[in-house]
């Protein structure tokens, strides 16, 4: 198989080399993709979490287990107050 890749990648994988971190361009790649393959499927796992909670949100609202807008916002709004005066503290 061969790739084809932009010069910055070219670059980046003759660094990589010139450190000593890796043998041949063969080893980057792999490891690039295993990086990515990793990524996937992290991205997967959570993409089924959160509709996973979206599934519960849905099967709560069904049930009349429901809070008032006004007071989500009201609590968002403390929230957010709160981490303002977080950073102007730090």
């Amino acid at each position: 198989m061969n790739i084809s890749l932009t010069p910055e990648l070219e670059r980046f994988v003759r660094q990589r080399l010139a450190s000593g971190m890796y043998t041949s361009a063969s080893e980057i790649v792999r490891e690039g993709l295993r990086l990515l393959a990793e990524q996937e499927k992290f991205k997967v796992a959570r993409l089924r979490e959160l509709r996973g909670k979206i599934e519960e949100g849905w099967a709560s609202a069904e049930r009349g287990e429901l809070i008032a807008g006004e007071r989500v916002f009201t609590g968002i709004k403390k929230g957010l107050e709160g981490k303002g005066r977080q950073r102007r503290k730090g």
